[in-house]
């Protein structure tokens, strides 16, 4: 007999429906898996026939072929042993509900005794299954929260494969779905944050850097000695950055889910990710990739903060395939039969010591490098990398007249508030541009459009391009950060004291930054 089943598959962040056609032959004496099943998906009938038996069912000794359709696209996972099991079951003829199998889509890990364990991609698999008009999805309880979250779709979180059985089989058994309120969920947990910037001490320099990168969604690298606080600062960042929205929580989670880095029993991704991968991390890593691609830590940091310690530590090849994402904000994957599209949209925040011992233009402390060695650890990082990196800005250790004082310092709440402030305005002007929510997303006719200048202002700037010899796309940040900076100022145009401000923010365009950043400084008379 054969009886149709329906799960599902997921490519990148999206899914698509797979019908899982069982058909139970009583002449022969083997098992099948065909649609190009990977071994994982194979392995699933010898857990399949132990959940069936443990459960008081038999597997039947005679041919059973089970085809994942449509054929040719490969499947993968532990995910389809719940369609599985019901299809033989099914097959078998020791269920009979054939029509009600139609209406819902199933997707489970069985354990040998039945138990259904925890997947990867729920989010995506509700969608789709709201998508393909479902009458219900059934999915392990662990991740039954996080499908929950898909309106206009009943998800019913089972623990057992007897839960399924008893569903079908038995009308008076019926398994409630699951009903969460996701916006109050979603809402209570924005702002529940472990750090604040009023646990910061001094540095308000550095605070202001901060809060123009968050208002413009500029990348930043913070260069400056060990224990200066470029760690703690960057952690603080996302307590400033706006809320994400329901759209951007749905993108986030998507990736996370897909990645399983969602937590048993989670929902939404409700606050901006951080993510701060080691300096041994691998380019496929990084960008993502595999046999099976799967998305990277750029993509994990979607709509949040990417935060690399130690920048020059990282392998240079690592680096460099960091560029192409930056500037289109997706990572494509490509394989012999699958392109695959990650989103990328961050924020790059970076740290590096000046030298390798530290201490280059340290107030206190001699550099003990030896000659060269200075531009030699700046090298590591290449030029091509640090043009589309916005803020160049230099971290000093903090006095102890301003690390012991009791005064209190601005919580991460206010300036969130004006940085809100600054991405309303923005939101304002570019609602007619479809991808762009932020300045540092910004097209080239864009910032011709936006980013006019007086004479005054173009003085300035022909006056820094000429004594910094700085590249085109330096012109452009700076343009974009001027802009960003006159937003947080409620400035409809741009004014010689904000390009002057944005101009200080590109330390390493200069050679010889750190012996001639005083004497620049006034040169361009920076005021705030």
């Amino acid at each position: 007999m054969l009886v149709k089943t329906f799960g599902s598959a997921v490519f990148g962040v999206e899914a698509m429906m797979i019908t899982v056609e069982v058909n139970w032959n009583k002449q022969g004496a083997h098992y099948y898996i065909v649609g190009l099943p990977d071994a994982a998906v194979k392995e699933s009938l010898q857990r399949v026939e132990s959940a069936i038996k443990t459960n008081s069912y038999e597997m039947p000794r005679t041919k059973i072929t089970v085809n994942l359709a449509p054929a040719d696209v490969k499947k993968s996972g532990t995910a389809f042993d719940l369609p599985i099991a019901i299809g033989v079951l099914g097959a078998s003829e020791q269920i009979r509900c054939w029509e009600k199998l139609q209406d819902y889509l199933m997707m489970g890990e069985l354990s040998l005794d039945g138990a259904v364990r925890p997947i990867r991609g729920a989010l995506p698999i509700a969608i789709q299954a709201r998508k393909d008009k479902f009458r219900g999805l059934i999915i392990p309880q662990a991740n039954a929260k996080e499908a929950a979250m898909v309106n206009n779709l009943k998800v019913f979180g089972v623990a057992h494969i007897k839960e399924v059985i008893d569903f079908f089989e038995n009308e008076d058994h019926l398994l409630q779905p699951l009903e969460i309120n996701a916006r109050e969920l979603f809402f209570n947990d924005q702002f529940l944050f472990e750090n604040d910037f009023s646990e910061v001490k001094g540095q308000e320099n550095i605070k202001r850097a901060l809060e123009i990168a968050a208002a413009g969604g500029h990348n930043v690298i913070l260069i400056g000695p060990p224990g200066a606080g470029k760690t703690m600062l960057a952690r603080r960042l996302p307590t400033i950055l706006p809320p994400l929205t329901i759209q951007e929580s749905l993108e986030t989670t998507k990736i996370h889910s897909v990645a399983g880095k969602l937590a048993e029993n989670s929902t939404l991704v409700s606050r901006r990710p951080f993510r701060s991968p080691h300096h041994t991390i691998s380019d496929v890593a990084l960008v993502g990739g595999g046999t099976i691609p799967q998305p990277g830590e750029i993509s994990l940091a979607h709509h949040g903060v990417l935060f690399l310690d130690e920048l020059p530590e990282f392998k240079r090849a690592v680096l460099e395939v960091m560029r192409q994402p930056m500037e289109e904000r997706k990572v494509t994957i490509s394989r012999a039969k699958i392109a695959v599209d990650f989103p990328a949209s961050f924020m790059l925040v970076a740290s590096m010591n000046p030298c390798p011992c530290g201490f280059y233009n340290h107030p206190d402390k001699a550099c003990t490098c030896p000659p060269g060695a200075v531009q030699k650890y700046l090298n590591k990082v290449s030029g091509p990398l640090l043009d589309r990196i916005d803020l160049h800005v230099e971290v000093t250790p903090v006095p102890f007249n301003e690390l012991s004082a009791q005064s209190n310092q601005e919580g991460s709440k206010i300036i969130r508030s004006r940085v809100i402030a600054a991405r309303d305005i923005q939101a304002i002007r570019f609602a007619d541009a479809a991808g762009v929510f932020a300045n540092a997303q910004m097209s080239s006719k864009q910032l011709a459009e936006i980013c006019i200048l007086d004479p005054a202002c173009q003085g300035l700037l022909k006056n820094a391009m000429e004594k910094l010899n700085l590249s085109a796309r330096a012109y452009d940040r700076i343009l974009k950060v001027a802009r960003t900076i006159a937003d947080l100022s409620s400035n409809t145009t741009i004014q010689p004291e904000h390009i002057a401000e944005a101009i200080q923010y590109r330390s390493l365009d200069r050679e010889s930054w750190g012996t001639t950043l005083n004497v620049e400084r006034s040169t361009f008379n920076v005021q705030r």
